[in-house]
């Protein structure tokens, strides 16, 4: 009895060490910049909506020649929103707001961006330039919800500081506001364009 109870107990076992690892791996993506490469780790086990969107976004190639639209040196620099014209691109529906995941929002983390309602982040994202404490969960009040990080840099802040460094200005970008597309002009987006040529997944980390 001992000898046919002991394969079937050591393939449970096998089957949940192939799960734990599953569950702590950590995809990558990397962006191509015109500035240079930006290589992502995401964080499924602390952001699981928040990642397979993210996810989904790059398998599609929505990001592929998208602009940092907007630049603020010592704060953050957020792309994922508008085509290498300066037009809103359609995105799929908002997702909830893993904001109280317990990550916080230090310089080279990945978030989402979003507006003042708590669950309406789409595809734009943003990467902190420095430490942003005012970013962070502190209650589930519209003010005091936060903005969900769900990754972060790896490779590449160097790359970071070099968009977060380059000139900024006023500019009429096209924004889609119920179904029509409208001019609207934004401060801070950089002078000369600067794009995330690809975007895509790497082969996934595993996490210690």
């Amino acid at each position: 009895m001992i000898r046919s109870v002991l394969p079937a107990c050591l393939f449970f076992l096998a089957i949940g060490s192939v799960m734990n690892l599953q569950a702590q791996s950590r995809p990558r993506v990397l962006f191509k910049t015109t500035l240079g490469d930006i290589e992502l780790e995401l964080a499924p086990d602390k952001a699981p909506i928040g990642t397979e969107n993210f996810l989904t976004y790059v398998r599609s190639g929505f990001y592929d020649n998208t602009l940092f639209h907007r630049v603020i040196p010592g704060f953050m620099i957020q792309g994922g929103g508008f085509d290498g014209n300066g037009e809103q691109k359609k995105t799929r529906d908002p997702i909830v707001n893993e904001a109280g995941n317990g990550l916080k929002n230090l310089r080279g983390t990945l978030c989402w961006a979003r507006t003042n309602v708590i669950n309406s982040a789409t595809s734009q994202f943003f990467i902190n330039h420095k430490d942003n404490p005012s970013l962070d969960h502190r209650d589930k009040s519209q003010a005091g919800f936060g903005y969900a990080v769900f990754g972060k840099v790896v490779k590449g802040m160097d790359v970071v500081d070099k968009i977060a460094a380059v000139k900024t200005g006023q500019k009429e970008l096209t924004v889609l506001y119920q179904g029509q597309k409208i001019k609207n002009p934004m401060d801070d987006v950089p002078v000369k364009p600067v794009l995330i040529l690809s975007a895509k997944e790497l082969k996934a980390e595993t996490a210690e």
